[in-house]
């Protein structure tokens, strides 16, 4: 089973529907007993990151990432989702689940803020899991104004430029975490959530 985390700032309906539709089987839960057993975690997000940090804290989500991450457990990040695996996030302020190390900022310069819409992902590297069957020239749904600055940059896994290159996946042995939204992003981003479902199997 795959835990989808409901804090109350996700895009629930939309990534739950896109996981079933690639043969998941998933819960939404606010409930950290459940995040903390699930055989896998997903953390969708939309909003402040200080507002949702907040409010993951104080549902004792927090403790519950990071006892799944421990464990092993294969853990997505969605676009807030993912920054919130930082250290720390330039809205509002707060410390971030430190998942892995890294500041999460707002983005300086662009053709417009907040950077919505198509945007090119390129993988750094071609034997990466998450980018089994895409294409390495894909384009992915983007809806953000702050962007991920790792600190260890071998946990890059790809790159969008708009106005200048950032990180725009995060791949560790333990987590993956998505600037872009794949359950927005068409076939595409569909195959990125089957290669998700196949790592939670393998």
């Amino acid at each position: 089973m795959i835990a989808i985390i409901d804090y109350g700032a996700g895009n629930i309906r939309s990534i739950a529907k896109a996981l079933r539709y690639v043969g998941a089987d998933v819960e939404v839960t606010d409930d950290p007993a459940v995040v903390a057993t699930a055989q896998a975690v997903v953390l969708p997000g939309v909003g402040s990151g200080g507002a949702a940090m907040t409010r993951i804290t104080e549902r004792g989500l927090d403790k519950a990432i990071r006892q799944a991450t421990r464990q092993g457990n294969p853990f997505l990040g969605i676009c807030l989702g993912m920054q919130l695996l930082a250290d720390h996030h330039a809205e509002g302020e707060v410390d971030g689940l430190a998942l892995f190390r890294g500041e999460v900022r707002r983005i300086p310069h662009g053709p417009k803020i907040p950077h919505m819409g198509w945007n090119q992902v390129t993988p750094l590297r071609s034997d990466l899991p998450i980018f089994a069957a895409i294409p390495s020239d894909s384009y992915f749904y983007f809806a953000h104004s702050y962007y991920v600055e790792p600190q260890d940059q071998r946990g890059v896994a790809a790159v969008t430029n708009y106005g200048s290159p950032y990180c725009s996946v995060i791949a560790t042995e333990q987590v993956w975490g998505t600037q872009f939204h794949p359950e927005k992003s068409g076939a595409i981003g569909l195959q990125l959530l089957k290669n998700f479902v196949r790592w939670v199997h393998a």
